[in-house]
């Protein structure tokens, strides 16, 4: 039965994936269509988090915040290997078509989203749209250049969509959101998803290899892996809230038993999702940590800056957006100089080291940077953080790839993506913990150091950041404390402070987790690009 009717034009066939390279122009034409998926993740991702503060003070429900990064993460995390395994069996092509659709429909729903949980549940929907489309579209490269060097070198394209993507997201977030609403940086989306659907439709070769056997996809392993980390996420949300409750106890036991039961379910698999065998493969094991550790720092950063300088700095969305695009730029930076030097470097893997080493000082700048830092410090922070993410994300696909072989191309690939969602789920969960925790315990003692009457009439109101982001909401608390006989600046000035010092606290744990990546590089072994002699398994013909 087939999953996709074909629709690609006359001049594109499929392909027999073999070791002759493409020609430039169709190599071109094609990374192109790879590169505007890149492009729409891109774009979505420092879009939205520019938009959430703006999202949370019209929605409210700032207890979700974390949810509206994690509920794309965790689709993302599942479907990432689930559609990596289907595309090395049945061909790419398909799956990144469909992807693109299922991305730009679930975008324009979470622009048509009325309250929050209904915003997570489209965003969840965004994540699976996303998963297939990095699980087949970035596993389709190694396809077209079988080289590693030729692969490195194509990463430009890669690295220039990426960052169109991400420069023009922050300020095109805080612009349109200050103007249009924050709406509008969903429906961005689509004239995006259009054009991209065109060049893969039009341009991506429908290589397909060979197989033999029945194939069988582990569901199961899809379901309980699903289950465990969506678990997990709400044990660290749940804990420090409420503490070791009987709900939370269960809770625990809950996914412990999960953990185990994945575990028993994907060593009987005869297709795991998680194939336990790389995880045998010490290499694998320092990539897979590295990748968890860079999405930690990565998402952390991405979601909770602007929340900084929006609620804690109290900037426009737009100024924050424009302080905030050095991120994207510098990540499109750092990966065209990385094209440019890591196939001459002696060593290739401390590249990774300097990345990690400068997402250490760039999390230091923020975690001590307060209202009266000036902006061009604040943009030589964010620049760090752009070019240590343009330093390791792409590498880290090249050296799986080169330790794992052709034959684990695909899933590997998809590991590596997997992995970087659940180091961003974990971050964005337990810096939005963090942060929600000491926000809440820093107001009581902030109204009791002012000695602020009747207290407990205030703190439920200024425990939510809506007030410090939207104007309207904090000029109607004022007038209100004013009325009451209360110093109203004084006051919001103070709970500024607060999550100012909530943030630096999370920020301070992201560079944390960047100094222990930076240490785990040494154990990776000595790579050196060569030419591929290998030739991939011939393709079938649809």
């Amino acid at each position: 039965m087939r999953l996709f009717s074909p629709c690609a034009p006359q001049q594109i066939p499929a392909v027999t994936s073999t070791h002759t390279p493409l020609p430039f122009r169709n190599a071109l034409l094609a990374m192109l269509g790879i590169g505007l998926v890149n492009m729409l993740v891109a774009l979505d991702q420092t879009v939205v988090s520019t938009a959430l503060p703006s999202i949370v003070a019209e929605l409210h429900g700032f207890e979700y915040y974390a949810w509206i990064a994690s509920a794309y993460l965790l689709a993302s995390v599942v479907t990432v290997p689930v559609f990596g395994r289907l595309g090395d069996y049945f061909g790419r092509k398909r799956f990144v078509l469909a992807a693109v659709i299922v991305f730009t429909v679930a975008s324009a729903l979470c622009g048509l989203a009325t309250d929050m949980p209904f915003l997570a549940a489209a965003r969840a929907l965004q994540g699976v749209g996303g998963g297939m489309m990095v699980g087949t579209a970035f596993a389709s490269i190694p396809d077209l250049f079988p080289d590693p060097r030729a692969r490195v070198r194509w990463q430009v394209v890669m690295a220039a969509a990426y960052g169109i993507g991400t420069a023009a997201g922050p300020s095109l977030g805080g612009w349109l959101s200050e103007h249009f609403g924050w709406r509008s940086t969903f429906m961005v989306n689509l004239p995006v998803g259009v054009l991209a659907l065109y060049f893969i439709w039009a341009h991506l070769p429908n290589y397909r290899h060979a197989r033999t056997g029945e194939v069988k996809i582990d569901w199961t392993g899809a379901a309980l892996v699903a289950l465990v980390l969506g678990g997990f996420q709400t044990v660290i949300e749940a804990v420090p809230k409420d503490g070791f409750t009987s709900a939370n106890l269960v809770l625990i036991a809950l996914v412990a038993v999960g953990a185990v039961a994945l575990l028993v379910c994907e060593r009987r698999a005869t297709h795991p999702i998680i194939p336990l065998d790389l995880f045998r493969d010490p290499q694998l094991v320092t990539l897979f940590t590295l990748s968890v550790l860079s999405g930690f720092v990565m998402f952390s950063l991405i979601f909770f800056a602007p929340l900084l300088l929006q609620g804690g700095f109290g900037l426009s969305p737009q100024v924050a957006g424009l302080l905030a695009t050095p991120i994207a730029a510098c990540i499109a930076l750092g990966s065209l100089v990385n094209t440019r030097i890591v196939i001459h470097l002696k060593k290739p893997t401390s590249i990774l080291t300097v990345g990690f080493g400068l997402l250490v000082a760039a999390s230091v700048g923020l975690a001590f940077a307060t209202r009266t830092t000036a902006h061009l410090w604040l943009e030589l922070a964010m620049g760090a953080v752009g070019i240590g993410l343009g330093f390791i994300l792409n590498n880290l696909n090249v050296f799986g790839q080169e330790i794992a072989g052709r034959e684990r191309f695909g899933i590997t690939t998809a590991l590596l993506q997997s992995t970087r969602m659940v180091g961003g789920m974990l971050g964005t969960s337990i810096v939005a913990t963090i942060v929600n925790h000491r926000y809440a315990a820093g107001i009581g003692d902030a109204l009791a150091v002012l000695g602020a009457p009747g207290a407990a009439r205030w703190q439920p109101q200024l425990s939510d950041p809506r007030v410090l982001i939207d104007p309207a909401l904090r000029d109607g608390l004022t007038a209100q404390m004013k009325a009451a006989g209360l110093d109203g600046a004084a006051l919001i000035e103070a709970v500024r402070h607060v999550l100012v010092d909530a943030i630096h606290l999370g920020i301070g744990l992201t560079g944390l987790a960047a100094l222990v990546a930076a240490l785990c590089v040494r154990r990776i072994s000595h790579i050196r690009f060569g030419k591929s002699a290998a030739k991939p398994a011939p393709a079938q013909p649809e």
